[in-house]
């Protein structure tokens, strides 16, 4: 039985929806945890209606769904999943490798235990990557299981995006309805950065889906001041900070002021209860620091990113307060200003950030709606209770679009297009849910004036955006724009024209609000994407690939010139774009410089490389991939160097040493033996040693030094940190052993004699 129909506080009372409408939400009331009924007995849970047993009467429960929902409600949702997971399955294998940094290090993990737990780079662990390992375990046990190939690593990655959507339609359905929760499950499928990142091996689709959880979390508690939901909200914060670090508590402050506030129940057990949440986050995230913290050095891999040595200073320096400062020891670069409209390597900082350039393709598409909803749906509720439900809901997801919009448009320290999708489901919950409300408060002239406005305003800023690819589908700016303001028109007069027109002019609405944003995902899911730095769509004016603060900017700020396929360069200077297994079209299988067939790696129909590049030092990623010399992008593996480094591999702990870890991991995936990354992934952190390093070559450890001249390699390990270390070993090897080239590639034979 269906709850009364409940005009929003603050309104007055207008008609209950007809039957063809929208569903609202199912109201429900808030019974605090273990309140006690009428002489002393705890309320008993109701009991649910008998289903036939067997395996027939679940699959009719799991399609049925929910005895008081609507019967296409179920449905809906199931045919949302499938559809994500078809978007985000859809030729998986054509990024290959994807980022081999990452890779390298499933690898690794698929091989050693001990590179597993800590997250290193190569499966004899000289070094780690420089983030937690907890996104790594999901690919490295499908590794273990499946073999290494591209769907091993890449399907957990899409299944965690498909899991993405469901929790946050289970999220949003509670306090907004079935349609809400349809509405942002679609809004966060069809999201162009979420498509990007759910099909890659970053940590920012585990760190999506955990945020995820954990707001959904905190909402189950709000709902009777619930301890159990919250500690589970703790615990979802704590495995995301093993996912990304700091990153991982942006959501955290607005989320305790919403709890300690809105809670219903006395302030003093809702302080217990967040203490309780903090706990478990210490717990869930602090294990595995402190093992790290307290096992002995010399008994375990480097710690990449750090220049001690020590996670902990990783936490806070390069991976915490020196993304928001610009300060990051050991980076490739940074220094943004720190207000205003200040710029740095990792473009302009300010409040129009995520609007500019490309990074409005990426996220910005209905962020400008999420605003005005949100103001919106507060607006609604704001005479309501403070224990109100639905404007909680408000509060949560606001609070995070919030906080996260405010520190990505202002940090100063490394700052790519991908980490947007970070916002994308509180959008996406913000626009169903302020969507909803407003359209049950359609009789009232403010509210529809809101959602007309909102309506012409998306397909406005769609034209705007998709402006930008100037050649790319120039009909669907104009089409996009025609729809938002005939579904704008028809938001004013739905009322009184009758519910079919009015359910017309809301399809209208929700296809003319996704059509870019989905055009852009199908460009995405399209296309092949290497390297470290990704974007997803078409390339735009305006965009940058890389660090210079524009797209396809070499270090420093000089501009490259267009690739093929309108793709800019990543390391800029003008040659065709450089792309790991896929030069041309953004696909794998093509050398870029020449438009040459790469040489395959393991597990490519296409014929992809491990890393890509253009020889020594290549830089990588087909659309936005690195640049920097080969720091940002691995090197072209060609089948004389595999050959030569798999000759008597059981010999060595390591077959190779290279400068940065995308070069070790271009020669790591296509051998499938350990190779040293001398300096980590910047080639800046001090490891190994000199000292060690002339260690590990006298016990005839290493077999080869691969020389990085064709790209800013050593130079830039020495002169960016690590107190040389990097080019003080490729000044020691070029001094003491003889070079040879093989192919187009410079290597040194460590175990031959040394120079006189």
């Amino acid at each position: 039985m269906t709850a009364p129909y409940r005009t929003p506080a603050g309104l007055p009372a207008g008609p209950p929806p007809e039957p063809a409408d929208l569903p609202g939400p199912v109201t429900r009331t808030p019974v605090p945890e273990h309140a006690p009924q009428p002489g002393g007995h705890r309320a008993a849970a109701p009991s649910a209606p008998s289903a036939p047993s067997g395996p027939r009467g679940f699959a009719a429960r799991v399609w049925r769904g929910r005895a008081e929902d609507a019967r296409w409600v179920r449905p809906a949702f199931l045919a949302l999943l499938a559809v994500t997971a078809a978007l985000y399955l859809w030729d998986l294998s054509a990024s290959g490798y994807a980022n081999s940094f990452y890779s390298a290090a499933v690898q690794a993990g698929s091989e050693s235990w001990k590179a597993l737990f800590f997250g290193s780079s190569d499966a004899a662990n000289s070094i780690t990557v420089d983030k937690p390992p907890a996104s790594l375990w999901p690919m490295e046990i499908a590794v273990r299981i499946f073999g290494l190939n591209s769907w091993s690593i890449l399907v957990p990655e899409a299944l965690m995006g498909v899991a993405t959507v469901g929790v946050l339609y289970a999220a949003v359905r509670r306090r907004s309805g079935p349609a809400a929760g349809l509405i942002a499950g679609a809004v966060l499928a069809v999201t162009p950065v979420a498509a990007l990142m759910f099909r890659f091996n970053n940590p920012d689709a585990m760190l999506a889906l955990l945020m995820t959880a954990a707001a959904y979390c905190v909402l189950r508690a709000l709902e009777g001041a619930r301890t159990k939901w919250l500690v589970w909200s703790g615990v979802a914060f704590g495995l995301a900070f093993l996912t990304k670090t700091l990153q991982a508590f942006l959501i955290l402050p607005p989320l305790a002021v919403v709890y300690a506030v809105v809670a219903p129940t006395a302030f003093r057990r809702r302080v217990g209860q967040l203490a309780l949440a903090g706990l478990a986050l210490l717990v869930s995230g602090g294990w595995w620091v402190a093992i790290v913290e307290l096992w002995p050095a010399s008994s375990r891999p480097y710690i990449g990113g750090s220049q001690d040595n020590s996670f902990l200073s990783l936490t806070f320096g390069y991976n915490g307060f020196g993304r928001i400062t610009g300060n990051e020891t050991g980076s490739v670069g940074g220094g943004g200003a720190g207000g205003g409209q200040g710029g740095g390597q990792w473009g302009a900082t300010g409040i129009t950030r995520l609007f500019d350039g490309d990074m409005g393709g990426q996220i910005a598409w209905l962020l400008p709606a999420a605003f005005v909803l949100l103001a919106a749906g507060l607006w609604l509720t704001r005479r309501a209770p403070r224990t109100d439900a639905r404007r909680a809901a408000f509060l949560v997801w606001g609070g995070s679009l919030l906080m996260t919009f405010g520190v990505f448009s202002f940090m100063s320290g490394i700052f790519h297009q991908y980490y947007n999708i970070a916002l994308a489901p509180y959008i996406a919950a913000l626009v169903g849910m302020g969507a909803t409300l407003l359209w049950e408060k359609r009789t009232h002239l403010a509210a529809a004036a809101t959602l007309a406005a909102t309506s012409a305003g998306t397909g406005y800023w769609a034209y705007v955006l998709l402006g930008r690819a100037t050649d790319w589908h120039p009909w669907l700016r104009w089409t996009v724009l025609a729809g938002g303001l005939l579904a704008a028109a028809g938001l004013l007069l739905a009322v009184r024209l009758g519910r079919r027109f009015a359910a017309a002019v809301a399809g209208l609405g929700i296809a003319a609000a996704l059509a870019a944003p989905f055009a852009y995902t199908l460009n995405t899911v399209d296309t092949g994407h290497s390297g470290s730095i990704v974007t997803a769509g078409p390339a735009v004016q305006g965009g940058r690939g890389g660090p210079g603060g524009m797209r396809g900017g070499a270090p420093g700020g000089m501009p490259g010139q267009a690739g093929q396929n309108g793709q800019a360069l990543p390391g800029g200077g003008g040659q065709p774009p450089t792309v790991p297994g896929g030069g041309q079209n953004g696909r794998p299988g093509q050398q870029g410089q020449q438009g040459q067939p790469g040489q395959g790696a393991q597990g490519f129909p296409r014929g992809g490389t491990a890393g890509g590049g253009t020889g020594d030092g290549g830089t990588a990623g087909g659309r936005g991939g690195g640049g920097m010399g080969g720091l940002l992008g691995g090197a072209t593996v060609s089948s004389a160097m595999k050959t030569l480094l798999e000759q008597n591999a059981s010999d060595y702990t390591w077959v190779a040493a290279a400068i940065g870890s995308q070069n070790s991991a271009s020669y790591q995936l296509a051998t499938g033996d350990p190779v040293m990354a001398i300096g980590g992934f910047n080639g800046s952190d001090p490891s190994p040693t000199l000292a060690r390093f002339k260690q590990y070559v006298a016990e005839g450890k290493i077999h080869y030094f691969i020389s990085s001249s064709g790209g800013m390699g050593g130079g830039m390990g020495g002169g960016m940190g690590g107190q040389g270390t990097s080019s003080a070993i490729t000044t020691w090897v070029t001094s003491a052993f003889t070079a040879k080239t093989v192919g187009s590639t410079t290597v040194y034979d460590l175990t031959s004699p040394a120079k006189s």
